[in-house]
């Protein structure tokens, strides 16, 4: 029981470590899990799109998919592996964020538009229930995009923090250190 708690202890060390090493990894995952959440929806979206034929929503499904895929790459060239962080493709990267984060808005209000419009207005029922998934899919994507927003401007704040956490390992001496001989002669 002790070495399975002290191997996880040691997972979570060597973790914590290289989050200490790499700490962009954290807005990373979070703007992989954002791309997840897209493009594993997407047959709703494409649904949704083709039952509502408003105006622009294919536009803002192709631009949402192209520029997600656009701003982690965006985002890995922004913090090169030791280097200084590169300032042009993280503006860019956060622009391709803020497009993102309009087409998912323009999509939504496209589908309430739908939903309440006078003439002919589009029901909800079993058969159209994908509509509401994609509705409900691009509020819980803009979120995750605005939470990795938030966590790449913090990056500097919590990059400190996470350094000053004491992440060595104690090594024990049994006392024995000065008979052994290092110098290599016989």
């Amino acid at each position: 029981m002790n070495n399975k708690t002290s191997g996880v202890k040691e997972f979570f060390r060597k973790l914590l470590v290289s989050l200490k090493r790499r700490p962009s990894i954290i807005p990373l995952l979070v703007f992989a899990v954002a791309f997840l959440v897209y493009s594993l929806n997407l047959m709703n979206i494409s649904d949704t799109t083709a039952k509502i034929q408003g105006k622009g929503m294919g536009l803002c499904g192709f631009a949402t998919m192209l520029f997600s895929l656009l701003s982690l790459l965006c985002f890995l060239n922004s913090f090169p592996h030791r280097k200084k962080v590169n300032v042009p493709m993280l503006v860019l990267m956060f622009l391709m964020v803020g497009v993102i984060l309009f087409c998912d808005n323009y999509y939504l209000n496209a589908i309430s538009n739908a939903l309440t419009r006078a003439q002919n207005p589009i029901q909800i029922t079993q058969n159209t229930l994908y509509i509401a998934k994609a509705n409900n899919m691009l509020g819980d994507h803009m979120i995750i995009l605005i939470v990795g927003v938030v966590l790449t401007a913090l990056l500097p704040v919590y990059a400190k923090l996470l350094r000053k956490i004491n992440t060595s390992v104690s090594v024990e001496d049994n006392g024995k250190l000065d008979a052994i001989d290092i110098s290599g002669e016989e």
